[in-house]
C-alpha cells in the first residue's frame, strides 16, 4: 500500500488530493485499489501522512519527503 497524491490544479495550489491505494496485479497487469481517500491536504502534511502509510522506515521517509517538498517549492519559486 501507498500514499497516492494528486496536486491540486485549481484555487490556491497549495497541497494534494491524497488516498491510500493498495496495488496489486491481476493475469500480469499492475491495478490500484483506492482502500480510503483523504481528501484535500495541505503540502506540507503530505510527508507526515506518507511517512505514516509506506512501507520503511518512517523516519528516513519524512526525511526525504520534506526534502522533495523544499525542492519542489524552491523549483515553482524559480519559474
Amino acid at each position: 500500500m501507498f500514499i497516492h497524491a494528486v496536486p491540486d490544479n485549481r484555487g490556491k495550489k497549495d497541497g494534494y488530493f491524497c488516498s491510500l491505494v493498495e496495488s496489486s496485479r491481476i493475469n500480469g497487469k499492475p491495478t490500484h485499489k483506492i482502500i480510503l481517500s483523504f481528501g484535500f491536504i495541505s503540502s506540507d502534511r503530505v510527508p507526515y501522512l506518507k511517512a505514516a502509510f509506506n512501507r520503511g522506515d518512517p523516519e528516513t521517509i519524512l526525511t526525504n519527503e520534506k526534502r522533495s517538498l523544499e525542492k519542489r517549492r524552491k523549483e515553482h519559486e524559480n519559474e
